[in-house]
């Protein structure tokens, strides 16, 4: 289906050619990073949309549908913003359902979703499998860390102006207003530099008319 053409489509639109300029043989997986969970899910629909628009195959997941349960979580101690970084997610869970087998290929089936975070409970699987030319497009926090990284044919790192707020000088934990979870944004930050990590960094500050960022005027 044709979509409306917006400067938000556009910048996609350019953002998919590159993608599949590269990688448009084979299993891709793109990984869309980021803090603020509405803003990179949106932008991981948004550019699936795009995909699809152009007939090429597309699946979309999120990590959220791959966290621990809260009892996995309280055996790693209390809540935390170490617990958050390294276990509110199941990394090997992950792998072994979705990305692993998708990237296999062939017959091989994968799963999009595992568990549901809002009622606390395990999914249902359901096995579905894809073209020998597909992309996977998968969002989610923390997607650069070093377990992961070297997994995605190509990440995106969605910023939002609150970013600049809460990380930059004078930010929330310099105040003192800071929650668990913006700590162990700032941990992840601190420890992995995601920004250099990343193959493309966008700006979504105005989400309308999302913006490339590049390492030299960083």
């Amino acid at each position: 289906m044709k979509l409306a053409s917006t400067p938000r489509i556009e910048f996609l639109r350019e953002l998919a050619t590159e993608i599949l300029g590269v990688y448009g043989l084979g299993r891709t997986v793109v990984a869309i990073d980021g803090t603020d969970a509405a803003e990179r899910a949106a932008f991981a629909d948004d550019l699936a949309a795009v995909f699809d628009e152009r007939e090429h195959p597309v699946f979309s997941a999120s990590l959220r549908d791959f966290r621990r349960s809260r009892a996995e979580q309280e055996r790693f101690g209390p809540e935390s913003p170490e617990r958050l970084l390294r276990h509110l997610y199941d990394f090997s869970l992950l792998r072994r359902v979705l990305l692993d087998p998708f990237r296999l290929g062939g017959s091989t089936g994968f799963v999009t979703r595992a568990f549901d975070a809002d009622r606390d409970a395990w999914i249902q699987p359901t096995w579905l499998t894809g073209p020998s030319d597909a992309t996977l497009i998968l969002d989610g926090e923390y997607l650069n860390r070093k377990e992961l990284r070297d997994l995605w044919s190509y990440s995106v790192l969605v910023e939002t102006e609150a970013d600049a707020v809460r990380f930059g000088p004078g930010g929330a934990e310099d105040t003192g207003m800071v929650t668990e979870h913006e700590v162990a944004d700032r941990l992840y930050r601190g420890e992995v530099r995601p920004r250099s990590r990343a193959t493309a960094i966008v700006d979504v500050s105005n989400p309308a008319d999302p913006r490339r960022v590049f390492l030299d005027s960083c």
